[in-house]
């Protein structure tokens, strides 16, 4: 270490809390005079206030010399400038300081309230160093620990993640070394005023093991300042005076360095890191030497393809590994041989010898882990699930009950514990103890009396801590809902009017100090500035206004809020919410209330989508409702299956048959009948049960089939497989053979076909001589046939019989004839006589009416 770094280093905290004089603190430039005006604001920041960026606080001339704009800041730094000299980096850490000297730290990024130098702050000491109120980001981490699935909560500004265990719990000066440091004029608030000491981390890889030299400060500490005598570059071949913080370094020539191939160098520039592999080409063979590939020289190690297919040491079996180098290695079947069980050794068996069961239990553990297999040595897996019946108990311990191992066994017994929160029952089912994080919402009236707590429902020891949060929380909330108030006082009601009789007489006053407002008066327009939200609350869309004059306004962004269907969000521009009056609206926070009441708020739009998510299990019919959050109803819609031999079709609900594996899938798709599928090298049915694939009696047929000779005189009974086997011999295709010619020709004649054949041939040729004889007799006794014309009508002859039967009939139909009309005629003279009978009697009525008349009259 140099000597001027030791010295500095090595101070007294007690006089580096002093101020020091510009001159002495910094010699590269003069020191401004006192009546020189600070910089300008920019012209498109007339505040000079950002919400995030430290560097908005500082401005160009505090940038280049820190010494000359505050004593504060000269202190901080003056141990480094006297080490670092004309090489001081101080271009990160400047902006903090900067903005720390002149006591006006940037607002807290969760309550939006300026840091104040008496303020408890906590700074992210990750990446963005960005500074906060304690107790905000004490119930930050508390609630992003809480709602996240793993114990873990961001920094509001860089989101860097940190462990629930580094939550703060005090307030530390930002070198960690003192807690509650107390405020001191000659030094930067929230600072202890010793040396930092912080570890260089930046330059931890390059060997450095410096620490920080500048007094407690905000921001990142600064590179370096120390001299390295002899600092080599990357590749080694140079060596030069540098910084610590810069002595890795480029000497922009060739690495030169021995690649991993161990043959060539490396031809890159002098670089940091590995170097890259080797790019040279060249022909290399695999590790069995069977293959040569074009290949780079960093890939010259390689398999092919090829199985390996040499013998093992044994000379009974051959290698099944791949391309690969050496030799093959010993079988593993020899050695030590036992039993599948494992009970009984077979020191000389061979390797290509089965080993035999012992007949002994098998006794391996089950799946189960508690009992093992009863079943004889067997080879293969043992059963998979442990069928012992046994005593067990729930999860809980209230129910015993002797059920199969395998079996789980739960009770419909309700956990009566009280939850983390200390108000709410468990109320699960069969609780084995570890109950969940209550999901209710707390909804405690807070200590202002105004609002509830909107935080998970949680003791009140912790509610007790939210109350002290929630001032600072809802303060922006509160601007709006009472402007033209005192904002310095906490939350609260209405202020009484003052009481006559305990009101004392006010004290004169001296004249110089004027009274901004008296008990019972209103109010002056507040002149405070605060951050007034556009209409749809976007993060970062903010404006300074002030109190008395502030306004919302519409931003540039869309609405982004989510829709009632919990899936898509609002596509508008930034309006006010509007929320629905059934919604109670303590549920929401101060703001989003008064946007309720407010005449610019507008419903967001409707979702008009249908349902897009994917059903599980997943099917291909859409969901029929419209855009939902909830899961999809299961799928009712029928699908047909026909069964695997194809005789009927199955129609099966759609949730029901995705939710089969495939093995059962194929097990409620068979008919359960015979399968009906002709066999396709012989005539015959596969007389299996319905199955899925190939029928398995393809080749093995046992029917019986009739196998004749050619001529159809043998006849024998053979099975139909050793009809296919005599076919594929003869070297004829089975699948060629007509169904009527199956098992024909397969029989050679013998003595009695040829014996058949002649007295058939002597037969046939007698039945021929006699069929010419007779005739030749037939056609010489026949008589001519006359012509047509000379022909006359030939006489049907009839017998008695029948001649009596068709002159019975013609009377019978005489009669029936002569009964129809008869019966006509009567029918026909009782319709005159009724038609007479009805026209007297209308008659009749009509003179009774005549007569009826005069008298009424």
């Amino acid at each position: 270490m140099p000597s001027s770094y030791a010295a500095a280093a090595s101070g007294s905290p007690s006089s580096s809390r002093k101020p020091i004089p510009v001159a002495a603190a910094s010699t590269r430039q003069p020191a401004p005079s006192p009546a020189a005006a600070p910089a300008a604001p920019s012209p498109s920041n007339p505040s000079g206030i950002s919400d995030s960026d430290p560097s908005s606080y500082s401005s160009s001339g505090e940038e280049t010399d820190l010494t000359s704009s505050d004593p504060a800041a000269a202190s901080v730094v003056s141990s480094y400038l006297s080490v670092a000299g004309d090489g001081a980096d101080l271009s990160k850490v400047g902006i903090f300081l900067s903005s720390a000297a002149r006591r006006r730290s940037p607002p807290c990024l969760i309550c939006f309230d300026p840091i104040r130098p008496s303020d408890p702050v906590w700074s992210c000491s990750a990446s963005c160093f960005a500074a906060l109120h304690l107790h905000c980001i004490q119930s930050w981490a508390h609630q992003s620990a809480s709602a996240a699935p793993s114990p873990t909560w961001g920094c509001p500004k860089c989101r860097f993640p940190y462990p629930k265990s580094e939550t703060p719990t005090s307030y530390l000066c930002f070198c960690s070394k003192t807690v509650d440091p107390a405020p001191d004029p000659w030094i930067l608030p929230h600072s202890c005023g010793d040396i930092c000491g912080r570890h260089l981390n930046a330059n931890r890889d390059s060997g450095c093991e410096h620490t920080c030299l500048l007094l407690c400060h905000p921001g990142p500490c600064p590179p370096c300042p120390a001299i390295v005598p002899n600092a080599r570059c990357f590749c080694g071949s140079r060596r030069e005076t540098r910084r610590c913080s810069h002595q890795r370094y480029s000497c922009l020539g060739k690495c030169n360095k021995r690649l991993g191939c161990g043959i060539h160098r490396c031809p890159v520039d002098c670089h940091d890191g590995p170097c890259p592999p080797c790019a040279v080409l060249g022909n290399h063979k695999c590790e069995c030497g069977e293959t040569m590939e074009e290949r780079l020289c960093s890939e010259r190690v390689f398999q092919c393809k090829r199985e390996c297919g040499g013998m093992l040491e044994c000379g009974k079996h051959s290698c099944e590994r791949g391309c690969h180098a050496g030799k093959c290695g010993e079988c593993p079947l020899q050695g030590r041989r036992t039993c599948p069980c494992g009970k009984k050794d077979y020191p000389s068996l061979d390797c290509d010898a089965e080993a035999s069961t012992c007949g002994s239990t098998c006794e391996k553990v089950l799946g189960c882990g508690r009992h093992k297999c009863h079943e004889r040595c067997h080879r293969g897996l043992c059963v998979e699930t442990c069928r012992l019946v046994i005593t067990k108990s729930c999860r809980c311990g209230c129910l015993k009950k002797e059920v199969p191992c395998y079996q789980e066994l739960t009770c419909e017994r309700k956990c009566p514990r009280m939850r983390n929160c200390g108000r709410h029952a468990c109320r699960r089912r069969c609780c084995p103890g570890d109950c969940a994080p209550c999901p209710e919402v707390c909804d405690k009236r807070l200590r202002c009396g105004n609002h509830k707590c909107a935080s998970p429902c949680h003791r009140f020891l912790v509610g007790l801590r939210r109350i002290r949060n929630h001032r600072n929380a809802q303060k922006s909330a509160i601007q709006l809902a009472f402007a033209g108030t005192n904002l310095n006082a906490g939350c609260h009601g209405p202020i009484a009017p003052p009481n006559p009789e305990f009101t004392l007489k006010p004290i004169k006053r001296k004249k110089e100090k004027h009274i901004d407002c008296t008990p019972g008066t209103p109010c002056p327009p507040c002149q405070e500035v605060v951050l007034v939200p556009c209409f749809g609350q976007h993060l970062g869309q903010e404006r300074a206004i002030l109190c008395s004059k502030k306004r919302q306004f519409p931003c540039q962004n869309l609405c982004g809020n989510p829709l009632d269907c919990g899936n898509h969000y609002c596509t508008k521009a930034c309006h006010v919410l509007q929320i629905p009056l059934s919604q109670p609206e303590g549920d929401q926070s101060a703001i989003q209330s008064l946007a309720s009441a407010s005449a610019f708020a507008e419903p967001c739009e409707e979702c008009d989508l249908p349902c897009q998510r994917v059903r599980e299990p997943s099917c291909s019919h859409p969901c029929p409702l419209p855009c939902h959050l909830d899961d999809c109803p299961p799928c009712k819609v029928l699908v047909k299956r026909p069964c695997h031999c194809g005789a009927m079709v199955h129609a099966f609900e759609c949730m029901y048959y995705n939710n089969l594996n495939a093995k059962e899938q194929q097990k409620v798709r068979s008919c359960g009948g015979p399968c009906h599928r002709k066999l396709p090298n012989c005539p015959h049915l596969c007389s299996e049960i319905c199955h899925p694939g190939q029928c398995p009696s393809v080749d093995q047929c046992m029917k019986k089939v009739n196998v004749r000779c050619a001529c159809n005189t043998l006849k024998k009974e053979w099975i139909c497989q050793d009809v296919l086997k005599e076919y594929r011999r003869s070297g004829c295709d089975p699948k060629q053979i007509p169904k009527n010619q199956y098992g024909i020709g397969l029989l050679a004649c013998g003595e009695d076909c040829m014996k058949k054949v002649r007295a058939a041939e002597s037969e046939l040729h007698l039945r021929k001589t006699q069929e010419i004889k007779s005739s030749v007799v037939e056609v010489e006794n026949v008589p001519k046939r006359k012509k047509r014309r000379n022909r006359g009508p030939e006489r049907v002859e009839s017998s008695k019989f029948q001649e009596i039967k068709a002159f019975a009939l013609k009377c019978l139909l005489v009669i029936f004839l002569f009964i129809v009309v008869v019966a006509g005629l009567y029918l026909l003279w009782k319709g005159v006589y009724w038609l007479s009978d009805w026209m007297n009697e209308m008659e009749e009525q009509r003179v009774r009416q005549r007569h009826l008349k005069p008298g009424r009259m």
